[in-house]
């Protein structure tokens, strides 16, 4: 789901940007007043878990890949505002520093899966979990429902803007520029693979961190708790995040898992790709059977290049081995994410 440079226009990331702009500067100031307290490991810990469980590509229909984003248990604990800072700033270091999605395209990724996610989420889980008791399981369910519900619609944004891109967007000889495949193959092929398996693993997650919460630190799922009463005596507190650091940490040693799922996902084949035979069959075969270009769309040629990373595709280049890279990656992107929020808060902090 994360929108690689050259598959947008210009004009289209612009308008995603310009559209994205209006909800982070709310989103600072909601959450201004927090910046200078213990929402801070908060919102870094949120972030750092979502850009970790990223990571865990999973094998989707049409030999491609996808994964959880988190945006789920981010709205849930931090709410709509603190889980678009804390999922767009995993994002942001995601582009700039591993190259995965574009620098171009951060505006539409951040409004895909941080805004939309964040507002879908936040809208599900008050309408299904109501004013019913921090430890009901009914909470548990809506976190399941939030999760499944926001990472869909994301998908299904991304999809949309994909899907416009041949429509709008032709050379003189009428070859797409920019994404190649309209709407009717774009919606099925991102829809497919999130409404089952991807849209299963978010699920899994805000149900799964939700439970743990309700017994382990209940206090941390107030901020989005409604009427709910106060049914949980308040002998625990939500002063300490250390086990929930501890459970990132192993988290991140166990990335490497996520490179066991073979293919790319969906919409992020590099200019090269098009030109591999081998890849040009997986991505026929993702996209409806439709053959794809014989050469990359020329939007996608210029654009590709705008940026390299540091560390692309999570790959060290001083480590022979794939899986420490990878787990150096998860470590390195957990530290920037601290230092980013860190940031945020001495600048917009009160």
């Amino acid at each position: 789901m994360h929108i690689p440079d050259g598959y947008l226009s210009p004009s289209t990331c612009a308008a995603l940007y310009a559209a994205a702009a209006p909800f982070w500067m709310i989103a600072l100031r909601k959450m201004k007043r927090v910046l200078h307290t213990r929402a801070i490991p908060l919102l870094s810990l949120a972030a750092a878990f979502s850009f970790v469980i990223m990571m865990f590509n999973l094998p989707l229909p049409g030999a491609t890949t996808g994964h959880a984003v988190g945006v789920g248990i981010a709205t849930i604990v931090l709410g709509p505002w603190g889980s678009m800072l804390a999922i767009s700033t995993a994002l942001v270091i995601q582009a700039v520093f591993f190259g995965d999605g574009g620098i171009t395209t951060i505006g539409a990724n951040c409004f895909n899966m941080a805004i939309v996610g964040s507002l879908v989420a936040y809208t599900v889980y008050r309408i299904i979990a109501g004013s019913a008791a921090l430890d009901s399981r009914r909470r548990v369910v809506a976190a399941a429902m939030a999760g499944y519900a926001a990472i869909n619609v994301s998908a299904f944004f991304a999809a949309l803007e994909f899907g416009i891109q041949p429509a709008l967007y032709r050379d003189t000889t009428g070859a797409p520029l920019y994404a190649p495949y309209p709407l009717h193959i774009a919606i099925p092929a991102m829809m497919i693979g999130h409404l089952t398996i991807a849209g299963l693993a978010e699920l899994i997650v805000s149900a799964g961190v939700v439970s743990y919460l309700q017994r382990a630190e209940p206090e941390l799922l107030r901020m989005t708790a409604g009427g709910a009463a106060k049914d949980i005596a308040e002998e625990r507190t939500s002063g300490s995040t250390r086990p929930l650091w501890i459970a990132l940490s192993l988290l991140m040693i166990a990335t490497p898992l996520g490179i066991l799922a073979a293919g790319t996902a969906w919409g992020e084949w590099s200019a090269t790709d098009f030109a591999n035979p081998s890849v040009r069959r997986q991505i026929a075969a993702a996209s409806s059977n439709s053959t794809p270009p014989v050469n990359a769309p020329s939007g996608i040629s210029a654009l590709s290049q705008i940026w390299i990373a540091p560390m692309p595709a999570y790959a060290s280049p001083f480590l022979k081995s794939q899986s420490l890279g990878y787990i150096l990656s998860a470590m390195m992107g957990a530290g920037l994410i601290l230092l980013a929020t860190l940031l945020l808060a001495r600048i917009f902090g009160k």
